[in-house]
Formats: structure tokens, sequence, C-alpha cells
């Protein structure tokens, strides 16, 4: 190439500013002096019926546009003027093509106006996608200067701007519409989102914090209200770290259960440890129609690692039973009961997230369930095995992303600049004996509940932090195990907001004695004054493949909490 990466990615960068109409633009958007850039900052550059829509959570949307109450046009383009002021504010969007969004959403209005139905349970919804996903007519970047202009960094293989994932074809078949592509950090192994197109992307919430990643476009996106529903992946955390620290619902489904099928990834063919889609959202409500309009597209049908596993009312309705959502006419005690997993012991978490704990134990004992310590041996074995799965290659992949363009790497991710050893198939095959045999004690600790229960079954869910802090301050994410253990064991995880820091009550731990310099880094991140108003959130974690019962328990728990 002989025009450098700074210029190609300022080219890019520029192109993609360029598509947000005068109209719609901030004459001079803040730097630094407005911290909250949420609710009433944003809203005064909305109308009020603007405000409205925007507001409004994609599950009651779909009952206006289903039923014809609502113009799916008036929605997109509310949502595309939000996401707009979203990008000026926070640097959230790799792509946008509100354009084709508007063009697609009319031509639902006329079809709902002729045949007097919607086309599918998303009918008229907008929905945003995390930039691994690839749209007809879009690129797609993941964050490399190297890969614009190409598919996946490669030119000539005819799938430029043409091919499209699976699951954006069932999206499209359930009616939503898709009308932006969300921010990645580079290599999209980090919870931080920055990269040499767009840079760091903020937290529309506390823009002195991280948005989390790498999902942080959508949870920075829709943590604004620039999107009322969108879907991210994750390998390590990348669906719940940025719904946590954005005030959002996400959940990570356990692999083989949404469709994954091409879609553009990092290290593509390390096995061990999945990457997996799932959605975030603004409600409970909203993440279940969005798994549940998949699901009715038979996904099994179009990608070979898609579990032939309908929804199942069943599950929810165990819930229910137990809950008194719904009358029972079983034996079952009627009560639920929860691990509590307070430190992994390796680095422990901040004042507001132990709060936070205290608060979501608090309201679930007041109703009568059952909490019970959590402490499985095998976690730091779990934790050390883990990690190594990602740098199988020796950084290989990324590394020849980073050579297209001769891009720097971003501070957060530069460890794999250092990488020089690739495991042999041998050394591979023996870290997922391990592995497999860990998810085996894991499993029968779990089980090993029941003894400490009197519900007649082991516990029902773990209550867990998801990061050491409510949401990291730039360059110090330095521990990311509260999130990575879920992935080693393909558990399925629903992160539930609790609460806001507060400086008055969130102290700082005088005289704390770190366990070792990473949770010295850990802990000395935490300044009251800078997170004050912050979002703080917890993740409820189950098994494998239990995502219509953890969706329902995590429904009921922020019920509990007041949210």
């Amino acid at each position: 190439m002989t025009e450098s990466w700074e210029a190609r990615a300022r080219e890019k960068r520029e192109a993609v500013l360029a598509l947000i109409s005068k109209e719609w633009r901030i004459e001079n958007p803040p730097v630094d002096k407005q911290v909250d850039v949420t609710g009433k900052y944003v809203q005064q550059f909305l109308t009020e019926r603007e405000v409205e829509v925007t507001e409004t959570t994609a599950e009651e949307i779909v009952k206006y546009t289903a039923s014809g109450q609502w113009h799916a046009e008036e929605v997109t383009r509310a949502f595309c003027h939000r996401a707009a002021l979203a990008h000026q504010l926070l640097h959230c969007l790799h792509e946008i093509f509100f354009d084709a969004a508007i063009a697609d959403a009319k031509a639902l209005d006329e079809y709902y106006a002729k045949h007097k139905k919607p086309i599918g349970p998303l009918h008229g919804l907008p929905v945003s996608l995390k930039d691994q996903f690839h749209v007809k007519g879009v690129e797609t970047t993941m964050g490399y200067v190297g890969w614009i202009g190409t598919f996946e960094g490669k030119t000539g293989t005819g799938k430029e701007k043409v091919f499209e994932s699976e699951m954006v074809r069932e999206l499209r078949n359930s009616g939503a519409v898709m009308f932006c592509k969300t921010a990645v950090p580079h290599t999209l192994m980090t919870g931080e989102t920055v990269n040499n197109i767009i840079g760091y992307t903020l937290n529309p919430k506390n823009r002195n914090l991280s948005c989390g990643g790498s999902s942080g476009g959508e949870g920075a996106l829709i943590g604004i209200r620039g999107s009322p529903m969108g879907f991210g992946t994750d390998i390590g955390g990348s669906i719940r770290i940025p719904a946590g620290f954005n005030g959002l619902y996400g959940i990570r489904p356990s692999g083989g259960r949404m469709p994954y099928e091409g879609m553009a990834n990092s290290m593509d063919g390390q096995n061990s440890v999945l990457s997996v889609v799932g959605p975030l959202a603004t409600s409970i409500p909203s993440l279940r129609l969005a798994i549940k309009a998949l699901l009715a597209q038979k996904p099994w049908l179009h990608d070979p690692l898609v579990h032939e596993i309908p929804w199942r009312d069943e599950q929810e309705r165990e819930i229910h039973e137990l809950t008194g959502g719904v009358a029972s006419d079983t034996n079952k005690t009627g009560k639920l009961s929860f691990g509590v997993f307070r430190t992994d012991g390796l680095c422990n978490p901040q004042p507001p997230i132990r709060r936070a704990m205290d608060i979501m134990v608090e309201a679930l004992q007041n109703l009568g369930h059952e909490m019970i310590e959590w402490k499985p041996p095998m976690y730091k074995a779990l934790h050390d095995e883990g990690m190594k799965t990602w740098d199988f290659d020796g950084g290989t992949d990324v590394k020849a992303d980073f050579a297209l363009s001769g891009e720097p790497m971003s501070d957060q991710v530069k460890r794999f600049a250092s990488l020089d050893k690739e495991y042999s198939a041998s050394e591979i095959a023996g870290i997922n004996v391990k592995l497999r045999r860990l998810k085996k004690e894991y499993m029968e600790y779990w089980n090993s509940s029941e003894q400490l229960t009197s519900t007649g079954r082991p516990v029902d869910a773990i209550i867990s932090p998801l990061a050491p802090f409510p949401a990291a301050r730039r360059n110090m994410y330095k521990y990311i195990g509260y999130s990575t253990w879920v992935n080693f064991l393909d558990y399925t995880s629903v992160v539930v907001p609790v609460t806001n820091v507060d400086k008055s009550v969130d102290k700082v731990d005088e005289g704390y004695q770190p366990i070792d310099e990473t949770d010295k880094l850990v802990q000395e991140s935490y300044d009251p004054e800078i997170y004050d108003g912050a979002h703080v959130s917890l993740q409820l974690v189950g098994r494998r493949l239990q995502e219509e019962r953890m969706l329902a328990i995590a429904e009921y728990v922020a019920k509990a909490i007041g949210k």
C-alpha cells in the first residue's frame, strides 16, 4: 500500500461522519465538560416524538409497529437521528447505512398497508449490529485499517459488499431493520473499545470511563438509546461487559444456541472456547423477543453448529411456578437458591461491586430465597488453562491483519505483538483434555450444592461480578477473570443492572492489602469522584443451554431489586 495507514484511517473516519446529514450534526460536540450525555443532554437535540419513540423498549415498539399503530419509517428515522448524535458524542459507529434502512422500513410499511399484517415478530424494529456481521452493500472492517475496501482483508473474493451473515438474513426475514454497525476494538480481544479508525469509544453515562468491549459500540449506542436492541458477540465477556458498563441487559447464550455462520472473527478456527452471539437491550423482554424470533427461523437448518433446540416455554414456566409468577400445582418448594460468588480470590471487586452484591443478595433473601457461598476449588486451574486458548496461534492471525496496513496495535492488545510460540496439535489436545476435566469437576461441584439447599435441587443460578469494577478507566482493564470463567465452562449468563456508583457511599478501602500486583492496580484505579454516577451491574449465571430459564430468573431478580 502506498497510502499511509493514517491517511486510510482518516478517510474512512471522515467518510462515515459525512453520512450524517447536516441537520443532525452537533455544532460543537463537548470534549471534557459534559461527563453524562444520556437523558436530558441528548434529548435536547431531538423532538418530543423522537424522544418518545427512542426511549420505548424493543418489545413495546414491536407491539406498535406490528399492529400498524406506528410506522416503521418513523421509528427508523428516529433511531437513525439518535444514533447519529451518539456517534458524534461517543465515537461508537463503524458503518452508517441510514438510507438503506429507511428504504427497508418504507417497504415494511407498504407490506403492512397491503396485507394488514406484519412480516414477522420483529416487524419494523431497528436493530444495530456489532461490526462482525456482514451486511450487503456495507463494509466490514472490524476495526482494522487493512480491512478497509476488502472482504476480511482480501480483495477479489467476489464477496465484497454482497455477502451477508446468516443471522442478518434471519433478522430480515423476521422484519427487523438494520441501520448501523457498531465499533469494536481491533482483535476483539479487550474489554475496552479502541482502534486506529475511530479512536476510543466512550461510555455515555460517564465519558471518563470505557463503554466496554468488545461489543463496546453496541453498549454505548444502546446505552444512549440510539438503538432499541443490538447484537454482539462474547468469547471472554464481550456482550456482558458492555451491557454491564452501560446499564443494559445482555445475555451470553451457550455455544450452538444462536447462529454465528458467516460472521467475521479473530482467530477463526480456535474451537476450544467458542465466541457466541447474543442480544443487548434495555429490558429482559427485549432479549427474549430477539432470541424467540431467531429460533423461529430454525437456524439449525443453515448453521451446522447450531443445536436443534426451539424455544422452550417449560423452562420459563418452571421458574414462574417457583417464584409465584403463575399458579403451581406441583410439589416444588416455591423458592430459588443462589450461589454467591463474591470474589474469585485472584482479584477482589471494587467497593461499588461489593455493594451491588449486597443489594441483590439482601433483596432475594427478603423474598425467602436461599444464598449459598460459592467457592469452586478448581477455579484458578480453569482460569489458567482457559487463558491459553487465545494464544494457540501465537498471535499469527491478528499480526497478519495489522501487517496489512502497517498500523500499530493499541496498548490494550499489544500483548499479541510479543507472542512468539505457536502451540502444537498435541499441546492443544492436552489443554482440551484438561478443560474437559475441569468442566466435569465444576459440574459435580454444582451438583453437590444440592446437599446445602432446602429446595431439593442444586443452586438455580450464581450471582457474580462480571468485572471487578463498574467500568474500566482508559487502559486500566487489568483483570478479566470474572467474565472469562463463564466462557471456559460455556455457561449461560444474563447481565442485570443493579445500582449506580455513589461517591458518598462507595468509599475507597483505606489500608487495603492487595492480593498481588494485578489486584493492586485494579483497586488503585477506583476513584469515587471519577466513578460517581456510573452504572453498576452483576451477572446471573446458569448451566449450559439454559437461556429460557436464565432469562426468567433474571427478570424476576430485576423486579426484586426494583429494576
